[in-house]
């Protein structure tokens, strides 16, 4: 029995369930996640750090299983910057098939909003500008030197942009991000609380992280 095999037979697929990762599936796995309407969480930054895999993201998508994307946890991605995870789920498999045009930048940027929201059964609520939903949405400024020529905004976000672009976010209506700056939480603070915790943990655990030359 598969792994996959066994969670089916314990009842754990289901469209209730979101597997994360999904990177050493065979085609009888993805075959019964789509059968059954179990959503994945693709998350290839953190699949690549840490050497895991690549998930069957074309293959899962051909099969028609809902392919949401994530960040994963800190220490296995960084900067959770979720516009950089839609450029490397998009050119990642570009390259592991040879295939210029598979999963495309709409594809990945459905990925990252509807997909993502069906995937918490809240696709009525979240995750595209409709009538009756929430707006929750983002700005992205792409008059900038790295996204000009822009002549298809969504390749331009998806291929030249970053989180760094953000310029509004808006949360159910409120506005958290206003010109590129956070407004309900004081960023300098956050910063500091953060790099004094780990500067803690680090040295509890006896570790020096440091790199092979002089940093100035």
């Amino acid at each position: 029995m598969s792994p996959m095999e066994f969670c089916q037979h314990v009842g754990l697929l289901g469209p209730q369930t979101v597997l994360v990762h999904m990177v050493w599936l065979e085609e009888d796995d993805i075959r019964m996640l789509a059968e059954t309407g179990t959503h994945v969480s693709h998350n290839p930054t953190s699949n690549c750090k840490l050497a895991s895999g690549i998930a069957k993201v074309p293959m899962m998508l051909d099969y028609g299983v809902n392919v949401s994307l994530g960040c994963d946890g800190s220490p296995c991605n960084n900067d959770y910057d979720l516009i950089r995870e839609m450029k490397l789920a998009a050119i990642l498999h570009k390259a592991v098939s040879l295939d210029p045009k598979i999963v495309p930048a709409e594809t990945v940027l459905e990925m990252a909003t509807i997909n993502g929201a069906k995937a918490l059964g809240l696709e009525n609520e979240i995750g595209s500008l409709e009538k009756g939903k929430k707006a929750d949405f983002v700005i992205v400024d792409l008059d900038k030197l790295h996204t000009t020529p822009s002549y298809n905004p969504v390749s331009s976000l998806i291929y030249a942009a970053t989180g760094g672009d953000v310029d509004m976010v808006v949360i159910d209506g409120q506005v958290t991000v206003r010109n590129g700056q956070l407004i309900t939480m004081d960023e300098v603070q956050i910063r500091q609380a953060a790099q004094r915790h780990a500067d803690a943990l680090y040295k509890r655990a006896g570790i020096v992280n440091q790199p092979r030359w002089p940093v100035v």
